[in-house]
């Protein structure tokens, strides 16, 4: 815990320790399939290239209803939003296995993972944009980068646990890992259901003929308080940009790794994923410490964005397995140092009735590129070779560098850390004229964006 939240009130230090627990459960709950689900759908007759395309059906699932869960979000409240989360996630899970056991091909498998996105979806958005509310209203003047930062922590270590219990439950059977993601969504459900209560935002009844009205009132303010907010909008291309490599990396290294130890263990790919998972809370930590002698998130972000282009390069051109995995631990490191910083960039401009609406359009832009990225670099490494791909992908990531050394130029207090601690301050919609004013400049620039992250 940070030195400003152990001074923070009782109340605070709930929501803080709520927060983490939500978190870090539901993380472990994702990620013990993450070191084995290629590795699963290889073994259940998918191709290298179909495998991407359900993945990319699931990043399709998060742009078509990020908008619709950001409507039930920003109404029936963010608990409400997270607790469907959980049952839609655990009910898609169990699908998986069951089409596993009859050998479905990869329509069934896309259509279900479309489903998975909703599930995501009801989480993207809902949470943070509870916890920060949460905080506001407790009156917390903490800083939030650190507050993140530790978040990401926890949940990168809650990573760690579960894919290398995933990894050693899925040497013994691959399908054991989802049947233990399912139990413990049941244990997130149980947590979210006791603990979390909306604190600062009042949930609100919509009758059913309201929704598609509701629904374009949504993106509408989304564009609004998002993309019309042009470091907004910069920094949402840039995600998506990296989106679209990273969410194809992630599960693209598992047969790629084992085929360079010519060995097919799957332990193997439990440790590797346990090893990205030290280097993303190690990245979070770089935040804490470096936060106290850089100026401006935006440095941050810069190295973070040119360490992951260069990492991915070198798992390209590498042929060893220890340079390889050392290239993956630089491209999630570089993400453990971005996430946190960019999340709270963003938050600073973002005003509490908008912030989920906000997040999930974030969402929904990161999942334009991961649903790009995946087909695309899932296409090449099909046709030509995973290290290819890896190239193509880190060069890619290297466009976003432009994208955010403009967010640099604009300046602006959203750039500056607070004091000697990583920090937006909490109350983030309070002294800061400009959040709730669209940047009528940039509504008059939609710029292309390629095909986010998490």
């Amino acid at each position: 815990m940070t030195e400003a939240v152990a001074t923070t009130p009782p109340e605070t230090r709930r929501i803080v320790a709520t927060y983490y627990s939500l978190a870090g459960v539901y993380t472990l709950a994702a990620s013990v399939i993450w070191g084995v689900n290629t590795l699963f759908l290889l073994d259940a007759g998918l191709s290298f290239f179909e495998i991407f395309v359900a993945n990319a059906a699931y990043s399709v699932g998060t742009v078509v209803f990020e908008i619709p869960t950001g409507v039930v979000a920003d109404t029936l409240g963010r608990r409400a939003s997270f607790l469907a989360s959980a049952v839609v996630l655990a009910i898609v899970t169990l699908l998986y296995l069951a089409l596993a056991h009859v050998g479905a091909g990869v329509v069934p498998f896309a259509f279900v993972s479309v489903l998975m996105g909703l599930g995501f979806t009801f989480y993207s958005g809902a949470v943070e944009a509870w916890f920060v509310d949460a905080l506001d209203t407790a009156g917390f003047r903490g800083a939030l980068d650190s507050v993140f930062a530790r978040g990401q922590q926890v949940t990168g270590t809650a990573m760690l646990v579960g894919t290398v219990a995933g990894g050693l439950l899925g040497q013994l059977d691959l399908s054991a890992p989802y049947v233990v993601r399912s139990v413990l969504l049941a244990v997130v459900f149980a947590i979210a259901f006791v603990a979390m209560h909306d604190i600062g935002f009042t949930p609100r009844r919509v009758a059913p003929s309201a929704l598609p009205s509701e629904m374009a009132a949504t993106a509408r303010r989304g564009v609004a308080f998002g993309w019309a907010r042009r470091p907004i909008r910069l920094l949402m291309v840039a995600s998506a940009i990296e989106t679209g490599f990273v969410m194809w990396a992630f599960y693209a290294w598992q047969p790629y790794v084992l085929e360079l130890l010519d060995q097919d263990a799957v332990w193997v790919a439990g440790l590797v994923s346990a090893a990205i998972a030290l280097s993303t809370i190690a990245g979070n930590q770089v935040v804490d410490v470096a936060a106290r002698y850089c100026g401006r998130r935006t440095t941050l972000m810069l190295w973070a964005v040119g360490v992951q282009a260069a990492a991915a390069i070198l798992v390209g051109v590498a042929s060893s397995f220890w340079l390889v995995v050392a290239g993956l631990v630089g491209i999630m490191g570089a993400l453990g140092v971005m996430g946190p910083v960019r999340q709270a960039y963003i938050q600073q401009l973002i005003p509490s009735a908008e912030r989920a609406t906000v997040t999930s359009f974030d969402s929904m832009i990161a999942g334009v590129g991961g649903t790009g990225g995946q087909l695309g670099l899932g296409a090449l490494g099909e046709a030509r070779s995973v290290p290819a791909a890896f190239v193509v992908g880190g060069l890619v990531t290297a466009v976003a560098l432009p994208l955010v050394a403009r967010v640099r130029s604009l300046g602006g207090a959203a750039d500056r850390f607070d004091g000697q601690r990583a920090g937006a301050k909490c109350g983030c919609a309070h002294g800061l004229p400009a959040v709730a004013t669209v940047d009528a400049q940039a509504l008059e620039v939609i710029e292309a964006h390629a095909s986010a992250a998490a």
